[in-house]
């Protein structure tokens, strides 16, 4: 049976459409639908429920230690206050999962990770746990993301802690007089900031940041807008764009990886795949149609890989594509195999929008 964010009434009582999603019942849209939704985040400021998320706590002597085995990233010279993203790999260098890590103190680490995985990382962390404590606090949380150039003006209102700097966050932050720890990080690819704070404090939070922002514009989003707006921005999703049968060299997540650090799990695996054979790709329809995730790519009769996210964007007003390619694959002259229609398209950088 699906889980109940704290905000699940408010959605249903706001014309929020629930739908089952990583073990939770969760708002795909709202009445004005996801392209207004969408488009709302890149003009003005949007609001998400992200409370299904995990957060686990490592703490202790040896915190750090573990950290630096458990994940690929380098946070031995991570300052507290600040947050960094990387990746949990298996054995065979495999990405068990992406999540974000916040250093609270000297000894003492949140890390963030998909809801999916929750379970799976949970196990995972406490068989190669060494010297240290681990917490898995998901069910105590309540997260919200504000997110859209509107929203510093929006929390200015409301908080005298607001972290300055992109992939900062202060812990003992207070908005609309809640306590609740505060970050400037995102899913969108937009100015924004996500909030964690008691499950029983989620709804009151969430009401003060709409009356906040009820000037500017902001509006609630669901998954659909969340969904469209991460692969405008061209961030990956676990399960879509990286699994454990894809290792980070294959995702494009190169910068998350350092392989000068001590040995870190999956590490031996990695040695000599730097350069790999298929890689993380954008691609943009030429022809019409729109690209769907699961796709097979074909140049020439020759099958050079698949997709792994697609649709329309709304900003951008193109069907645009992740793919897994070949690494030589020709920049034009492909085609994808939606449902036996084949669409034209070529290679593009990612990201496909980056905010100037």
């Amino acid at each position: 049976m699906e889980k109940k964010t704290p905000l699940y009434n408010w959605h249903e009582a706001n014309g929020g459409k629930i739908v089952p999603f990583a073990g939770f019942l969760l708002p795909v849209h709202y009445e004005t639908g996801v392209i207004a939704e969408h488009c709302a985040v890149r003009e003005k400021a949007g609001l998400f429920d992200v409370s299904h998320m995990g957060e686990f706590v490592i703490s202790g002597k040896g915190a750090l230690a573990n950290i630096q085995r458990l994940l690929t990233n380098d946070f031995a010279k991570m300052t507290v206050g600040r947050v960094r993203y990387t990746l949990m790999c298996n054995e065979q260098g495999g990405i068990i999962d992406d999540l974000v890590v916040y250093k609270m103190d000297e000894e003492r680490f949140l890390l963030v990770v998909n809801a999916t995985n929750r379970e799976k990382d949970a196990e995972w962390i406490r068989n190669h746990l060494e010297n240290a404590v681990f917490e898995d606090l998901s069910d105590s949380f309540g997260q919200i993301a504000l997110q859209g150039p509107a929203s510093p003006s929006i929390l200015a209102k409301i908080s005298e802690t607001i972290p300055q700097k992109y992939y900062t966050f202060i812990e003992k932050g207070k908005a609309a007089g809640i306590d609740c720890v505060i970050s400037q990080t995102g899913y969108t690819g937009e100015t924004g900031y996500e909030f964690y704070c008691k499950s029983g404090d989620t709804e009151a939070l969430w009401r003060k940041l709409l009356e906040a922002g009820k000037e500017a514009g902001l509006v609630p989003c669901g998954l659909g807008a969340r969904d469209t707006l991460r692969l405008e921005a061209s961030m990956p999703l676990y399960g879509h764009d990286m699994d454990e049968t894809v290792n980070p060299f294959e995702a494009a997540l190169s910068f998350a990886v350092k392989m000068d650090k001590d040995d870190f799990i999956g590490k031996g695996a990695l040695l000599g795949k730097e350069k790999p054979e298929r890689i993380r790709t954008g691609l943009k329809a030429v022809s019409r149609g729109i690209i769907r995730e699961q796709c097979r790519v074909f140049h020439g009769g020759k099958n050079v890989g698949v997709t792994t996210s697609g649709t329309w964007l709304p900003w951008l007003k193109q069907s645009m594509a992740m793919a897994l390619l070949d690494s030589g694959c020709p920049q034009s002259g492909l085609e994808v195999d939606v449902r036996g229609k084949m669409i034209e398209a070529e290679t593009c950088a990612l990201p496909f929008y980056k905010r100037s």
